[in-house]
């Protein structure tokens, strides 16, 4: 029998307006990239967008997404506590119908996209006291 070999993976990271961080996922987002995505979000988040502003929405766009598994669903729950404790807002783009199968069995979906809430900022703030 022979082993599956993970399909080529990719991350491409662009600011699509002054406060909209853009992020393609491109490939399998499993145990193998998880780390890679959650990282990559990470460090953007903690720059400030072109002309210095603060990012506002982060877009994760899964155009052209082969496949997740649990540890990729993580990799999003992560990313968005990341980004509720940025007061960015997720958003996911072009979501292949694997993805919103995953998402509505899991009944996360909601909690992913859910507007930035003042509760988020506050975790975020009693964080760094």
């Amino acid at each position: 029998m022979t082993a599956l070999q993970p399909g080529p993976f990719d991350i491409a990271v662009m600011a699509a307006a002054p406060t909209v961080l853009t992020v393609r996922v491109v490939g399998d987002l499993d145990y193998e990239t998880s780390d890679e995505l959650v990282d990559t979000v990470t460090e953007e988040l903690a720059r400030s967008g072109p002309g210095g502003a603060p990012w506002q929405d982060l877009r994760l766009d899964f155009a052209q997404l082969t496949w997740v598994d649990s540890m990729g669903l993580s990799a999003l729950l992560m990313i968005r506590r990341r980004t509720g404790a940025a007061g960015v807002t997720l958003h996911l783009d072009n979501r292949p119908e694997f993805l919103d199968r995953m998402l509505d069995v899991t009944n996360t979906y909601d909690h992913l996209t859910e507007e930035v809430r003042e509760q988020d900022e506050d975790v975020s703030e009693a964080g760094a006291n």
